[in-house]
């Protein structure tokens, strides 16, 4: 397999990754089960989402006392993969398109190419899928979840979120709930033109829409019936090209820029404005993307460096702690973290693995596992990670 460092290019709003892509590669797969009734929830598991154009699955792993896995069964969604215009080597460049909802022990899969999600109800590291609804839009990418409330985010054409409730493991869409984005992109959606996430503060009353090189966050009030503000409050970013986003421990927004290679913290103020608090300097990686916390650190995979950069937040600062915590496998995109952080997993799109890294007290990554054969990215794709 042969690679080529990526860089990124941030000019006049846009980005260019340039890399070689290697061969497709296989994946083994076991028979799907199912659907049934009830669920004793997500334990010690990983799932990854192939976001296969021909038929989109989600292989689980079960995951070991030391963070080891080893393969647990294949779930076809019942939907297809799909892949953004001149993506490099992240086919939905998005941060959420495969979510576990601990709550109601299910697991939320965006079919990009057929315009549905996927809900699945989670047993152990076994899934059984639940139903095929349409996502509200074209090309969904990142999904949100705050108690009953499920928000799907669509990066085609205009853009749009649309809501639903959760209602006896399934979704239920909220009457006059979609909002547009007024992107005027096209479907697909250049990569790079798609907004990247959907999530909720940790209140459940604002509902955030990162847009890349629109160079905007969007941000809006969630009603008490579920439904949204009839348009956002608009802020600029601080930094080109933002994309994943987290919370703090204080409820403060913190999002990656993938144009600077760079943090920034935000308080949402009374009015739903970004304010901003604090930016962290560059971390020198290219396509700082993907964004994860893990036992009080925050991780990010940068794509063209086939690296992953650490940040800590200090009151309402947050500052880099290391540029290279570790290297990965090519094309590092998405992350994910087991329940109490102590192990943190990464998908590489651009060499066709997963792997999993122990988080010390300090910080530090140790890797601890590596799982190969998985899909690499030749006009599609692995895109979507969940841990438990």
């Amino acid at each position: 397999m042969k690679w080529f460092r990526s860089s990124l290019l941030a000019a006049s709003g846009t980005i260019a990754i340039i890399t070689a892509l290697p061969a497709a590669a296989a994946v083994a797969a076991t028979p799907s089960t199912s659907d049934g009734p009830g669920s004793s929830g997500a334990r010690n598991a990983v799932f990854v989402q192939t976001n296969d154009p021909a038929g989109n699955t989600i292989l689980a792993y079960h995951r070991g006392s030391g963070g080891g896995l080893t393969p647990a069964g294949s779930y076809p969604t019942g939907g297809l993969g799909g892949t953004a215009v001149q993506a490099p080597v992240d086919a939905l460049a998005s941060q959420g398109s495969l979510v576990y909802d601990s709550g109601h022990a299910l697991l939320f899969a965006v079919n990009a190419g057929s315009d549905t999600v996927t809900v699945f109800r989670a047993r152990g590291d076994q899934l059984v899928r639940r139903q095929i609804v349409g996502s509200g839009g074209q090309f969904p990418v990142s999904v949100a979840v705050h108690g009953d409330l499920v928000y799907v985010l669509d990066a085609g054409g205009q853009g749009t979120v649309a809501g639903y409730r959760i209602d006896d493991g399934r979704l239920a869409p909220i009457a006059n709930s979609a909002r547009t984005l007024a992107l005027g992109n096209t479907n697909p959606p250049l990569f790079i033109a798609a907004p990247a996430q959907v999530g909720f503060d940790p209140t459940g009353s604002d509902l955030v829409v990162t847009t890349k090189n629109h160079n905007q966050i969007d941000v809006f009030g969630v009603r008490p019936g579920g439904s949204l503000s009839a348009a956002p409050v608009v802020s600029p970013s601080a930094g080109p090209v933002p994309f994943a986003f987290g919370w703090d421990r204080a409820g403060d927004l913190l999002v990656t820029e993938a144009g600077t290679g760079t943090v920034t913290a935000y308080r949402i103020g009374a009015h739903r404005a970004l304010h901003v608090l604090s930016r962290t300097t560059p971390n020198g990686q290219a396509a700082l993307c993907w964004f994860q916390n893990a036992r009080g650190f925050f991780y990010g995979a940068n794509a063209g460096s086939a690296s992953l950069s650490s940040f800590r937040v200090h009151g309402h600062s947050v500052a880099l702690v290391a540029a290279v915590s570790a290297n990965t496998s090519g094309g590092p995109i998405d992350l994910a973290a087991s329940r109490g952080g102590r192990f943190l997993y990464v998908q590489n799109s651009g060499a066709g693995t997963i792997q999993g890294f122990r988080v010390g007290a300090s910080g530090g990554l140790t890797l601890v596992t590596t799982v190969t054969g998985l899909p690499v990215f030749d006009n599609g794709g692995m895109e979507g990670i969940a841990a438990v």
